[in-house]
Order: structure tokens, then C-alpha cells, then sequence
């Protein structure tokens, strides 16, 4: 059974899906420095607004975008779920703990002065109307924490649809956005549902997230230069993409307009390392190679590339050498990074989207930050012209999480 993107939400630094797809053909980057926390120092950050996004509000921005784009009405009572987020809410919990940490000293010193201390529904950490979910008055901070658990985001979406159908929340690092998609393309076939909503969502704009990979030595000093001979890390950026799947049979008997099809995708993990790929590269060279076979292509009918590239010393010099060893000389590579920061499991959401529109406009967007290439492969410098029929998305995340998705053009 064929599964279409018949709907696309899109948020990043760049701007939304039609905004930001101007922007990246033009050479813009949306990274800019930033100092988020008055307790760290400025960095690069690529921000959807002038300060950390919230994640729901993420969510509700792509998802309306996504429904209107597929001109859908609520409510969706049948529609499945699949969206992901490898940081989920984690800046809510950050929060919740530091001002649990904040109340218990607070309440430590009142107890020493003789007064009794309890907590009120008004002395929440964070207010009812801010919360994604309706819940009961606040007895104690952390009695919040439930509204924050990973899954939420996609309930939340589910609810606002209306939707009492399969609702996933996948999880695998970077690599949280293909296989969201991958999860819900497999509602479809295995008819579940003949409609999904799936995609990756991130805001992870946090102090523990940026000393985390500042103590690691991934961020960047300057800017997010993927394939560069001069890369020095990633720039951390937040934003995400949601995309409206249907069986191809109910997009058309719906006079749906369709941006391409979902064509096979391919699932792997390494089982090596925590932080660090599998140097030999075999499973995920078995990623691709799942994929084109399930698509019933071969590696010479992929016109274009929207690779992982972080900009990290690993990452590229594993990614450009399987590639190479996979893919024709003349096939066209990118990162898009470079222009919206490297959205962690919202990544793979938002190169499938970059290359839905690339078929769309039989155009390729240009990696920015790519001055030098270290690698030889024929690297998208500058926006161009190309007949782009099958286009596949790579993304690799920490615990050697590998994937691989093909999209092509309606058949």
C-alpha cells in the first residue's frame, strides 16, 4: 500500500515550512548567538524566537500547520499519532526541579524559625494555564512531573485532534523523527489507520542540555559548518516538523494534493557505543540498504541526499565515507544544518520535509557553512536546479540509532 504526505508543518530558525524554504535557498542561516541563561555565556543557537521555545507550543504551532496544509477539519477521531521527541519536556523538569530545590530551602528555613510551610495550588512551579493538560490544584511541586513524561506531547496532539486512534511517542535520539515516520507509515500498511499525523517536535534549548554537550566537546564555538575541513561541532537549534501521511487510495479519493510518497525507510542500531558510531559503518550501511530494497530502488536511481551532518569529526567523516561507498560519485549531498542548528530528534522531521519540498520544486537546497569541503562528494553549495525524483534522509543518533528514509515523487 502506498503512504502520501498530503500535509506539512514546519517550524525552525529559518521560519515555517514556505518562509523558511525561501530563506535556505537563499543562503540564510537562522543560527545567531544567543545567551539564554544569565548564568552561562553567549553561544550559537538557532531559536525559533528570541528566547527557549516551549514544546507544546511547538507542537500546536506545526500541527495546525500541518492540518490546514492538508486542508483537514476536525475533529480526526480515527487518525493516528506518532510524534517524537528525544528531550521531550525536559526543560519543564529542569525547572521543576530547581524550583523544588528553591522551596524545600525555603521551607527549610521557615521550619527553623518556628512556622509551618505547605505549598498552595497559586505556589506551583508553573501555572495551571501553562501546563499541556487539565490537572488537579498542586499539593507539592514535583506533583507536576506527570504532565512532562515523554509521551505527552503526542497525547496533547492527539487531543487536540480529537483523536481516539494509536498514539505513539517514539524515542531513539537523533535518528526520533524517520522513525516516527517509519511507525506511522506501519499504521497505515498494516491498517490500523489510513491516516497518521507523525514527525518529531524539539525544545531543547536547556542549561543542563548545553553543558551536557558542552562538557562532551560537540558544540560549536562559532557557527555549525557541516563537511567542513574547518567543522568544529554542532549548533544547537530547536523547531520540528509534523506531516499529515494518508493512504494513497483516501488522499486521492479526497482530492488531496500530494507531495510525494513515503517509498521505504530502514531501521538499525549499532549495539557499540553510547556516544560514537560503529566505525566500520555496517549496520548503518544496512540501514540504507533496508531501505532502498524496500523502496524497490537501487542506490543509482537516489537523485539526492539530505544527509545527518553535524558538523562533529565523527559524524561527517562516517557519514561522507558510507556514502561513498553506497552512492554514485554525482549524487547531490546536503546538510541543512547549518542554516536551522541541528534540532536533535526533530532533525531526520525536518530533512524529510527539506526534501519533500526539493521534489516539489525540482530544487536542492544548499548546505551553508560549507566553504571547504573535506570530503570528496558533490556537496548542494549553492541552491540549484535538479531533477529530483528520489530523495533519501539519513539520520544517526547516540546509542548507534540508524535511519534511513526514501521519499519520491507521486506516482
Amino acid at each position: 500500500m502506498d503512504v502520501v504526505v498530503t500535509g506539512i508543518g514546519l517550524v525552525s530558525a529559518l521560519g515555517t515550512l514556505d518562509d523558511g524554504w525561501k530563506r535556505l535557498l537563499s543562503g540564510k542561516s537562522g543560527i545567531r548567538h544567543h545567551q539564554p541563561f544569565l548564568e552561562m555565556e553567549p553561544l550559537p543557537l538557532a531559536l525559533v524566537g528570541t528566547k527557549p521555545a516551549d514544546l507544546i507550543t511547538l507542537i500546536r504551532q506545526v500541527l495546525a500547520d500541518a492540518l490546514q496544509d492538508a486542508n483537514l477539519t476536525l475533529p480526526l477521531p480515527d487518525c493516528g499519532i506518532a510524534i517524537g521527541s528525544s528531550r521531550g519536556f525536559q526543560a519543564n523538569l529542569e525547572l521543576l526541579a530547581s524550583e523544588g530545590r528553591g522551596k524545600k530551602e525555603e521551607g527549610r528555613r521557615k521550619k527553623e524559625k518556628g512556622r509551618e510551610f505547605s505549598i498552595t495550588d497559586s505556589q506551583c512551579p508553573i501555572p495551571n494555564s501553562q501546563l499541556p493538560i487539565p490537572h488537579a490544584p498542586c499539593p507539592i511541586p514535583n506533583s507536576q512531573f506527570v504532565n512532562f513524561l515523554p509521551h505527552m506531547g503526542a497525547i496533547a496532539a492527539a487531543r487536540a485532534i480529537g483523536s481516539t486512534g494509536p498514539v505513539l511517542a517514539p524515542m531513539a535520539a537523533c535518528a526520533t523523527g524517520i522513525w516516527s515516520i517509519a511507525r506511522a507509515v506501519d499504521l497505515i500498511r498494516t491498517g490500523e489507520c489510513q491516516r497518521a499525523i507523525a514527525g518529531a517536535v524539539e525544545a531543547p534549548i536547556t542549561p543542563l542540555t548545553l553543558a551536557g554537550f558542552s562538557r562532551m566537546g560537540a558544540l560549536a564555538n562559532n557557527g555549525c559548518y557541516p563537511f567542513d575541513e574547518n567543522r568544529e561541532g554542532f549548533v544547537l537549534g530547536e523547531g520540528g516538523a509534523l506531516f499529515v501521511l494518508e493512504s494513497a487510495d483516501l488522499a486521492r479519493r479526497r482530492g488531496a494534493k500530494i507531495y510525494g510518497l513515503v517509498s521505504g525507510f530502514g531501521l538499525t542500531n549499532d549495539a557499540c557505543h553510547a556516544n560514537a558510531p560503529e566505525l566500520g559503518g555496517e549496520s548503518a550501511i544496512a540501514a540504507v540498504n533496508q531501505c532502498l530494497k524496500r523502496s524497490n530502488l537501487a542506490a543509482i536511481d537516489i537523485d539526492f541526499i539530505h544527509a545527518h551532518g553535524t558538523a562533529t569529526e565523527l559524524n561527517d567523516r562516517h557519514e561522507a565515507l558510507l556514502i561513498e561507498k553506497l552512492f554514485h560519485p554525482g549524487v547531490a549531498v546536503s546538510s541543512t544544518k547549518g542554516a536551522t542548528g541541528h534540532t536533535l530528534g526533530a532533525s531526520g522531521a525536518l530533512g524529510v520535509a527539506f526534501c519533500l519540498m526539493s521534489i516539489k520544486y525540482q530544487m536542492l537546497p544548499p548546505g551553508a557553512g560549507i566553504k571547504k569541503p573535506g570530503f570528496e562528494l558533490d556537496f548542494v553549495r549553492c541552491a540549484r536546479s535538479a531533477i529530483v525524483r528520489n530523495a533519501v534522509c539519513l539520520s544517526f543518533g547516540f546509542g548507534g540509532q540508524n535511519a534511513a528514509i526514501v521519499l519520491s515523487g507521486d506516482r
